[in-house]
């Protein structure tokens, strides 16, 4: 479908951002010039450290904007070409930008350390008391002001692999016709999703082979954009000083190691029961063999909430009634002043995703198809936009920006809570059937998959620490020995799933994965105690909700009441999963 056939009201608003394309020019014009020089020398004292500090954000937020309108410019169609430029346009500003800024963080950190402390404490900056604490703490793998500069300079050009796989996957993969409902169509990643979600058999092989059949023809140039970005990783660990990327990555967003430990080692000691609901999926199926194509259709059948837009939004806003009428009337906000992007059009991005700078509202980007998961999604993407929209305003622009760990939590827990509703709420014994093994598959998909492709990324990463280059055989065989690790037995581990480490876009944003499973162990602890407490929780969640960058995001999550580095947290999850196995073999 063509975007020019959607109704208005289905499409994003970027005219709040800005009125035009030559709007946006000018506005990208006052920015080609950054100027930080005069501030180079005098980064010292409280007045001279604030005033560089006001001045970058001013930059900052500015550039912030001009960038949202053109990333989501660019995203509504891929192959357009005017926006692809004006998006790499923006890019070499951030590029200019991190280099004139380059002395800022070396001049500062080259300073005592009592000073430092000082400021830390200082009223006047106490916008940036975090930034400090963990400016003591980075002291020792922030290079020289030269060498700083140099690798502001060379980021944009390391950093193509995934501007090379966005267009590879969303515009220029050949995927196969095939023949749906009565008519030849081309597959998609939106299509694909709707048939292996099916019942036809048949259809879902087809699909499976003709898809990945895609991708075989390209494995060998995505091995080497992938093996691009992870040498990007070792490159900047190599430089700065740690012991390996995951370190890097874990250090950069202030999380103990054993938050990560404790949820690999949770999930590698609850594979049995995995191993467990594969078998009765096998046998529910009636199979001989199950194959990689038939673990995602619901097992139960005809309970498949099959909602328009329309009807999916409204059972959202009552699964989430629990946060309270101000959540709600921003989930009414969102939808009825257009935050939201709602259905595939050709050459859209494609998947789903929440987006937003500092000053304005979210946005959202969906494909929507009416099936239970697309249902989930709007709850989910909807999580991050009012996840982002209480953080930009409750915390001042240095402190707004969330870490990526905690991310997904208010997105996940946005699913729980519309899981628990529809639980609670239905009296049909079928769909309650349905939602319980729904429950178990989001379990499966955001908890242990997603820890598969983090075991993925941590093992790839160390290959090529240990000086072992990357192509698509030894990735291939590494995914294809973990996919047999976390399945088991009673599947049939179809070749061609060997390469399905080459579609996944998230392995350009490395160790991104592992926080949708850290985000589901929190999600169905704070939950939980939304449901069981009430209003005092709801309470303390907003209070994470607003909480930004304010302190480190586990000390944020203990807040809300999800504790990670106890292991009973993750353990807790585990027995859930495990409470709804049991729950739907009684019920076979």
């Amino acid at each position: 479908m063509q975007r020019s056939e959607i109704d208005e009201k289905y499409l994003w608003n970027t005219s709040e951002l800005f009125g035009s394309d030559e709007a946006w020019e000018k506005a990208f014009s006052a920015l080609e010039n950054p100027q930080f020089a005069k501030y180079k020398g005098t980064l010292n004292s409280v007045e001279n450290i604030l005033a560089y500090f006001r001045a970058e954000e001013e930059y900052e937020i500015a550039l912030l904007r001009v960038y949202l309108y053109a990333h989501m410019k660019h995203d509504e169609d891929v192959s357009d070409s005017r926006y692809n430029s004006a998006l790499q346009r923006v890019m070499q500003l951030f590029t200019r930008l991190g280099s004139e800024t380059a002395f800022a963080i070396p001049e500062i950190s080259s300073l005592d350390e009592n000073k430092l402390i000082a400021f830390s404490e200082e009223k006047s900056l106490s916008d940036y008391d975090y930034f400090f604490s963990r400016l003591i703490a980075k002291k020792k793998y922030i290079l020289s002001e030269k060498e700083e500069r140099i690798l502001a300079e060379v980021q944009e050009p390391l950093s193509t692999a995934y501007d090379t796989f966005e267009m590879l996957d969303n515009a220029e993969v050949d995927f196969p016709e095939i023949e749906y409902n009565g008519e030849t169509l081309r597959l998609s990643h939106g299509l694909y999703s709707v048939i292996l979600n099916g019942s036809d058999r048949e259809k879902r092989k087809e699909a499976f082979e003709k898809y990945y059949s895609a991708y075989r023809k390209i494995v060998g140039t995505l091995a080497t954009t992938y093996y691009g970005n992870v040498k990007q990783d070792v490159f900047f660990k190599n430089v700065r000083g740690f012991d390996s990327c995951l370190q890097m990555a874990l250090f950069e967003e202030d999380v103990d190691a054993s938050v990560y430990k404790n949820l690999v080692n949770s999930v590698n000691a609850a594979a049995p029961v995995m191993h467990r609901y594969m078998a009765l999926r096998k046998k529910i199926m009636g199979l001989d063999e199950m194959h990689m194509y038939d673990i995602y259709p619901p097992i139960v059948e005809n309970a498949d909430l099959r909602l328009t837009y329309e009807e999916a939004y409204e059972t959202v806003l009552k699964g989430l009634a629990p946060l309270g009428e101000e959540y709600l009337s921003l989930l009414k906000k969102g939808r009825d002043e257009r935050w939201i992007d709602v259905y595939e059009t050709q050459g859209k991005k494609s998947g789903a995703y929440s987006t937003g700078v500092y000053g304005t509202h979210p946005y959202v980007l969906l494909n929507y198809q009416k099936t239970t998961h697309d249902v989930f999604t709007v709850a989910h993407e909807m999580g991050h936009s009012i996840h982002t929209y209480f953080s930009t305003r409750t915390q001042p622009y240095a402190k707004a920006d969330y870490k990526i760990f905690v991310a997904e939590v208010a997105s996940t827990v946005n699913e729980v809570l519309l899981l628990k509703y529809l639980l609670k709420s239905t009296t049909d014994k079928t769909l309650k059937k349905y939602l319980v093994s729904y429950f178990i598959e989001m379990i499966r998909t955001t908890l242990f998959r997603q820890t598969q492709f983090a075991e993925f990324e941590e093992k790839a990463h160390a290959m090529a620490e240990n000086g072992e280059p990357l192509n698509k055989d030894n990735l291939s065989a590494l995914y294809y020995g973990l996919n047999k690790k976390y399945y088991g037995d009673a599947l049939f581990h179809d070749k061609d799933i060997e390469i399905e480490w080459a579609r996944i876009p998230h392995f350009y944003r490395s160790f991104y994965v592992y926080k949708y499973a850290t985000g589901i162990t929190a999600a169905v602890a704070i939950a939980n105690k939304i449901l069981s407490e009430g209003e005092p929780a709801v309470k303390k969640y907003f209070e994470f909700l607003s909480g930004g960058s304010k302190t480190d995001p586990v000390s944020l999550l203990k807040i809300a009441g999800a504790d990670l580095t106890k292991k009973e947290t993750f353990e807790s999850v585990m027995k859930e999963f495990e409470d709804a196995l049991n729950q739907l073999e009684k019920h076979i």
